[in-house]
């Protein structure tokens, strides 16, 4: 007998990608995709119409369905369903000051840790909805009920009562993963008012049917879904080198870090999800390709070809400010320069141990929520870079394991997906792709490198060492 398909789909940042999968291996059997606009606020319809481009003709024989969306955006609807302003996205920072805000007014950042896991920035929902309460208060009005992207997906999908899933709601400010609930309080302090907000839906339970008779699973964030995907255990944190670079592991206690570094998410098998994130992750790389002259595999070249260290050159990559409470306004610097390491090749290497430091920092603040990591998941695209992957076992000081490339978000959507047309307790057991384990580093070099990147952001940006 044939075993049922299901889909995954990955509403990201650039693009929908949509993956058709055999419910009880997992093995891919045919993919989609449609790009979306380069821009931090869109109209909930491009997801829409991306879906429906990258689905055509793939569905066929689809028996369930679940969506993982990028996080944290705000979708405001009006009484009529209909979109009151353009979504913003989780890059779209104008609510830096919203988030200041906020977090004076609840009585500091101990006080959001306690209350919904994470401190404010600019990312999240809850600064969004006070950004748009004072700015644009005629639009404010109107609006009767806030979606995620997820949950907006879903709802086109089904119609009906809108829903969600606690891994995505943590990601709001307005959602305690800890005690399991929205936090109406907050979300009235940041907006003026409790607009209506999606159910939330357990692990494995549907959200309902299409008019097709396809089940749709509840939905999930990308990292949730992607921590779903590579079936996470006791031990593995994952690295993810993507736009924005992030770092995180699953937790059976819900994390509390008043210093705003790591986010305390839910995670979408009932668990949770510390989570710490850059925005500047490989975007580093590809800006200091340009700034070099060269493309990507150039810079490659170039990072090789110098030694660990980069001749003394310490590059702290905050080219996009950062996106945690101690440096959201902070600027890139290049530290240690002599006329000796001044060359291409230091420089490439430099943007590539910054990067990876960055990272290293935000696996130090995951662990100190009670994550004793055993081994690093290297995953995104940044990943599939030699020097990126010659200098991780170093930077990080564990063993680096590179999973076989693949969408691991919709991968993710579709597990879920499998799970709830199964029904059973437990997510289905996929067989797991190969991987790349890499060579042991040198952990004194290692420690090293870490602590100068430490000591220069100290000496530049008043962050003590191992504070993200």
């Amino acid at each position: 007998m044939t075993a049922p398909l299901v889909a995954g789909v990955d509403s990201s940042t650039q693009s929908t990608k949509i993956v058709v999968c055999d419910a009880e291996t997992g093995a891919v059997v045919r993919t989609g995709r449609a790009a979306h606009p380069d821009t931090t606020e869109v109209d909930p319809d491009v997801w829409w119409s991306a879906f429906t481009e990258a689905s055509d003709g793939l569905l066929e024989g689809v028996r369930a369905i679940g969506i993982g969306g990028q996080q944290h955006g705000m979708i405001t609807l009006d009484e009529a369903g209909e979109v009151v302003r353009p979504a913003l996205l989780w890059n779209d920072t104008r609510s830096g000051r919203a988030a200041e805000e906020l977090i004076e007014e609840l009585g500091g950042p101990a006080a959001w840790a306690k209350a919904v896991g994470s401190v404010p920035v600019a990312s999240l929902t809850v600064t969004k909805l006070r950004w748009m309460a004072e700015h644009e208060p005629e639009l404010a009005k109107r609006v009767t009920r806030v979606l995620l992207p997820h949950d907006w997906l879903t709802w086109r999908l089904l119609g009906g009562e809108p829903v969600t899933d606690r891994g995505d709601a943590s990601g709001t400010g307005y959602f305690s993963p800890a005690e399991n609930k929205y936090r109406e309080d907050i979300l009235s302090r940041a907006f003026g008012r409790t607009p209506e907000l999606p159910r939330v839906l357990g692990p494995a339970e549907a959200a309902g049917q299409t008019s097709g008779g396809m089940l749709v699973s509840a939905g999930t964030g990308d990292n949730m879904a992607a921590a779903l995907a590579l079936g996470l255990s006791k031990g593995d944190v994952v690295v993810s080198l993507g736009t924005s670079g992030t770092v995180f592991g699953v937790s059976e206690t819900a994390p509390n870090d008043p210093t705003g570094t790591v986010a305390g998410f839910a995670d979408a098998t009932g668990r949770f999800l510390p989570l710490a994130c850059t925005l500047n992750a490989a975007r580093v790389l590809t800006a200091t390709a340009a700034m070099l002259g060269v493309d990507l595999a150039g810079l490659d070249s170039l990072a090789r070809q110098a030694k660990a260290g980069a001749g003394g050159l310490t590059f702290l990559p905050y080219l996009d400010g950062e996106r945690t409470p101690n440096l959201p306004d902070a600027a890139g610097s290049l530290h240690g320069m002599r006329r000796a390491n001044m060359t291409p090749e230091n420089m490439a290497r430099a943007a590539v141990e910054g990067m990876l430091c960055g990272l290293a920092a935000g696996l130090d603040a995951v662990q100190a929520q009670g994550i004793t990591a055993r081994r690093v998941l290297l995953i995104g695209g940044a990943a599939q870079s030699e020097a990126v992957r010659e200098a991780a076992s170093t930077v990080f000081g564990l063993p680096v394991v590179v999973p076989e490339p693949a969408e691991h978000v919709a991968l993710g959507a579709a597990r879920q997906a499998a799970w709830a047309l199964a029904g059973t307790p437990e997510p289905p057991v996929w067989s797991a792709n190969g991987s790349l384990e890499l060579p042991e580093g040198d952990s004194a070099a290692g420690n090293e490198l870490r602590q100068r990147h430490l000591d220069v952001r100290a000496l530049l940006h008043g962050v003590p060492g191992g504070n993200g």
